[in-house]
């Protein structure tokens, strides 16, 4: 494990591993270095990159200065950057892929960008509740951590009722409550989750938007709205894989667009 010191002093950690072409690994929800996906997606890539894997703040063994700001995420990003040598490429999953969006609009010495669906709702009947950052902060600031789990997965991602109550039964479910606090930044990152024209059509690097045949169809959508959009980009639906994608699935297609 490494540490970064990011511009407003928070230290940001990370692991390093494999020789190459940097690549930071930007994740979602409920995510960190040490889920499962992040741990083979680095192993899978790590014979032709540099993996760049990290706690995004909030979370494992990063720091969490207050108060939050996306700013402050996407400087996180860019002190990264400079740890793996001043440029990279980055994969950004789900709200992870919004935030590698940002950082690129902003400025950051990207060289290439992967998606994986960003969590864009194109039907405003499918985006959650206008009031939903407020709700978040309200169940965190109460130490409601379960119900704001709970809330962020049925009302904010669209998942039936039943998956939380199944969740409970399994090891995710005590590692998702463990990061329920990071939740109003995810929050605060997708804002009212509608497709944001003007932030992806300002695009220039190479871009690869990818998603899964089996996702549910806003997701879908959103894929071919963002490659449609970005004048540098491509985007494909893998086959059999939904929005738990398989990291082994995944990394060829990396290695493919990144060597390209």
């Amino acid at each position: 494990m490494e540490f970064v010191k990011s511009k407003d002093g928070t230290f940001i950690a990370f692991d390093r591993s494999g020789q190459g072409p940097a690549v930071i690994l930007v994740s979602g929800a409920f995510i960190d270095r040490a889920h499962a996906f992040n741990v083979e997606l680095s192993r899978a890539l790590a014979s032709q990159f540099t993996v760049i894997n990290y706690d995004r703040r909030g979370r494992g063994n990063s720091g969490n200065t207050k108060p939050y700001e996306v700013a402050r995420e996407i400087e996180d990003l860019e002190a990264l950057i400079g740890a793996a040598g001043g440029s990279a490429y980055v994969l950004g999953v789900s709200s992870g892929a919004v935030l590698a969006l940002k950082a690129v609009a902003r400025g950051l010495t990207i060289e290439k960008l992967a998606l994986f669906e960003p969590p864009f709702m194109l039907a405003e009947a499918d985006r959650p509740p206008a009031d939903h950052e407020l709700q978040l902060n309200r169940f965190i600031e109460s130490g409601q951590r379960v119900q704001a789990t709970t809330y962020f997965m049925t009302r904010v991602m669209g998942m039936p009722a039943i998956v939380p109550l199944l969740m409970r039964l399994t090891p995710y479910w005590s590692r998702s409550v463990a990061l329920a606090h990071t939740l109003p930044y995810e929050a605060a990152i997708m804002g009212d989750f509608s497709f944001p024209e003007e932030l992806v059509a300002s695009i220039r690097i190479p871009t690869f938007v990818v998603g899964g045949s089996k996702s549910p169809k806003p997701l879908r959508d959103a894929v071919w709205a963002v490659a449609e959009s970005i004048p540098n980009a491509k985007g494909r639906l893998l086959d059999g894989q939904a929005h738990n994608v398989s990291a082994k699935v995944l990394a060829p297609e990396l290695e493919r667009f990144f060597c390209a």
